[in-house]
């Protein structure tokens, strides 16, 4: 399924996922072309966890075309019935030359297509979506994928050399900079990567936040993450003080708190068996006060049914999640708590921004759910 897709096994048993190469005039500024199919008709929706990447990207699905940035946390999103969607992974930096403005700006944001390629995005969009779906639905399954694959890819590469900007000698090097990190597990320091590329640690701050729109160490953490994740889905024992130290992590602590922060739980629960792991994964969401410090429930008793109900659903699989918990009041003081796996989080298809709440003075429970549907 490819390095990111958490619980790898699982997504196969769902989903059919399929890369493409570009063509020679858009190779130096896309990566791949990646089409993820599913046939949930009759079964229960299915969400898929992935740990993003340094990269942007422009995805065509059935609710509309969108320019992904690079996500700092956790994207999940849920399928069901018949689907696909089709999307084009840019190099690390090489989306720069399309957006002509720094890539900080799309970090953590989803916008409409149609800010950078106009009206003509929706009717690529549309012709995608025939392409690749109106043959399914006529013989009820998914038929000669690579055939739809190929005209899917030529609709959003016309309209891609539509806007297609010159070549950026600087995005270039920003993307061999990115490789390098991704592919040398030894490099965990910035001052080490500015060793090697002969620029100073804030020309290298400066660069990747025009061009990636994350910083470099960003990107390192990233990769330690995407490398400890895997060693998790291998299905085989993990020494997780020896992955630490091969990291470059100062003890497991540290790794286990990366690991738990980001993604949901810690990596010796995600290592788990299935349904050991979700049973267990409410232990390893981020519990703190809304100012920020850390608190550990007292007892059950404080969570009502519906809270207790609510509690297991936000378990059934490894997501990005915000809840408000709020105890009877009897107090003008009353405590409120914040349990959440991030500050922000958003919806990937309605595009818009949900922020938790911070300090509700009221009883009972209040969510604050991104809907990935």
């Amino acid at each position: 399924m490819g390095r990111g897709v958490l619980r790898p096994d699982l997504a196969a048993a769902h989903i059919t996922l399929d890369r493409h190469q570009p063509s020679a005039l858009l190779a130096p500024f896309v990566d791949y072309y990646w089409v993820p199919r599913w046939d949930l008709r009759g079964e229960p929706p299915y969400e898929q966890a992935v740990l993003p990447h340094p990269n942007v990207h422009l995805v065509f699905e059935a609710s509309g075309a969108g320019i992904f940035g690079v996500d700092r946390r956790l994207f999940t999103r849920t399928l069901s019935g018949l689907g696909l969607a089709f999307g084009v992974r840019f190099r690390a930096g090489c989306f720069r030359p399309f957006w002509q403005a720094p890539i900080s700006q799309l970090t953590d944001r989803v916008i409409p297509a149609v800010r950078l390629f106009g009206s003509q995005a929706e009717k690529t969009r549309q012709v995608i979506m025939d392409a690749g779906l109106s043959r399914a639905f006529e013989a009820g399954a998914f038929e000669a994928p690579d055939e739809d694959d190929a005209r899917m890819a030529g609709y959003a590469e016309a309209l891609l050399c539509s806007v297609l900007p010159e070549q950026d000698p600087v995005a270039e090097q920003v993307a061999m900079l990115v490789s390098r990190i991704t592919d040398d597990p030894g490099l965990r320091r910035v001052d080490e990567l500015s060793a090697l590329s002969g620029l100073t640690a804030r020309t290298l701050q400066r660069l990747f936040a025009d061009y990636v729109g994350v910083s470099p160490k960003w990107v390192m953490r990233r990769a330690r993450l995407h490398e400890a994740a895997e060693r998790a889905d291998s299905g085989e024992p993990v020494d997780w003080a020896a992955l630490a130290a091969d990291l470059g992590y100062a003890d497991q602590a540290h790794l286990t708190r990366d690991f738990t922060v980001t993604i949901g739980v810690p990596p010796s629960r995600y290592a788990a068996p299935v349904n050991t792991a979700l049973s267990a994964s409410c232990a390893g969401m981020v519990r703190r006060f809304s100012g920020g410090r850390p608190w550990a429930p007292s007892s059950v008793r404080r969570i009502s049914s519906m809270t207790v109900a609510a509690w297991e659903r936000s378990c059934l699989g490894v997501k990005r999640i915000t809840m408000i918990w709020c105890r009877p009041i009897r107090r003008p003081r009353a405590s409120v708590f914040a349990w959440s796996s991030g500050d922000r989080c958003h919806s990937r298809e309605s595009t818009s921004m949900a922020m938790p709440s911070s300090g509700h003075h009221a009883s009972g429970l209040a969510m604050n759910v991104p809907s990935l549907s």
